[in-house]
């Protein structure tokens, strides 16, 4: 039997949905960087200010960024590492790479209890 892992846009799609309803006064936003376009499209993005690794989610009351993975073969590239490390050092911001809803979850839980 084969059981077919979730892809990454599924599992954040799931966790913003928990989220919302886990946190309701509490915003959390994409930041749309990922995914196919058009050559055009593309372009228009990168000259008005896209670039490459950010992290998917940014939690602004809670200074927090999630970089949203699968739960099997997620790797986080050297973009999203060197994002990652900036967000943390130079800004003082949090950051959680998450492999799936769940550990998504299980992260932001045990995020804010430290954090309260």
């Amino acid at each position: 039997m084969t059981t077919t892992i979730p892809t990454e846009d599924q599992e954040q799609a799931a966790f913003v949905q928990w989220f919302r309803l886990q946190f309701p006064k509490i915003r959390i936003f994409a930041i749309p960087n990922g995914g196919f376009r058009h050559r055009s499209t593309a372009n228009t993005m990168k000259a008005t200010g896209v670039v490459s690794g950010v992290p998917d989610l940014f939690v602004p009351a809670w200074n927090l960024w999630i970089e949203m993975k699968r739960q099997k073969g997620g790797k986080v590239s050297p973009e999203q590492k060197d994002w990652l490390a900036y967000l943390e050092s130079h800004c003082g911001h949090s950051t959680l790479v998450c492999y799936g809803c769940e550990d998504a979850r299980n992260q932001v839980l045990a995020f804010r209890k430290v954090a309260t």
